[in-house]
């Protein structure tokens, strides 16, 4: 059970939340450049803002000292949520508290290892997390029946390099071969063609993961290297 402070934090929290909703739900009403906005139009903005929280990450403001500049970043992500929220609740389909309800619950159902069906805390936990990786995969299954590929939902539009990542983390998961044996060895001094390569780079990706690294990250750090060379 939450004790009376935890209890008082959140109706606080609360609160401030409506408040934020309240605040978009009249920018929608009486500014001009805010009620234009759209779906569609919105989206580059989402990845837009998404990319600075990773930026943000990456440079290292999550101390106490510049922590604020990640808050700002995530409250710009916030907005983006907020924004497609109310558009749908103003076309009568659902509101910014079906999206909070509806989370809570997924939590609740996909982490069996943390709660009970009913939202309670269970008294002892995993720490295995191939065990949770399980449970979670059982239960996303159990929602999305008509799902029948490991890769049903993986976004298209993803990044190559994260792309790759994503699917062989569904592969692995699935307990589907990622490449097969004789692909195993050093990489070719050169490639014959796109295909080859696309190859190369995939076997990079699943290199990378085998050993806990990120190959989209690394990429990134490698350019601001180069980058950053005098």
């Amino acid at each position: 059970m939450a004790d009376s402070a935890s209890v008082a934090s959140g109706d606080d929290l609360g609160r401030r939340f409506a408040r934020l909703a309240g605040v978009i739900a009249v920018l929608r009403e009486r500014c001009p450049w805010t009620a234009a906005l759209t779906h569609r139009s919105l989206l580059e903005y989402l990845i837009e803002e998404s990319y600075e929280v990773v930026e943000a990450v990456e440079s290292g403001h999550t101390g106490p000292e510049d922590a604020q500049e990640l808050a700002g970043e995530l409250g710009d992500v916030l907005f983006q949520v907020l924004l497609h929220a109310r558009l749908q609740e103003e076309m009568g389909h659902f509101s910014i508290g079906d999206v909070v309800e509806s989370l809570t619950a997924k939590m609740i159902r996909r982490n069996p290892h943390v709660f009970a069906p009913d939202g309670t805390l269970r008294a002892e936990t995993t720490d295995d997390p191939a065990e949770i990786e399980r449970a979670w995969d059982r239960v996303k299954q159990q929602e999305k029946p008509e799902r029948t590929s490991p890769y049903d939902g993986v976004p298209a539009g993803l990044p190559a390099l994260l792309l790759a990542a994503k699917v062989q983390d569904r592969a692995r998961r699935a307990g589907v071969p990622v490449l097969p044996a004789e692909a195993e060895g050093p990489p070719p001094a050169s490639w014959n063609s796109e295909d080859e390569l696309g190859d190369h780079l995939f076997d990079v990706v699943r290199r990378a993961q085998a050993q806990g690294l990120d190959a989209e990250a690394a990429l990134r750090a490698a350019v601001g290297r180069f980058t950053n060379r005098r």
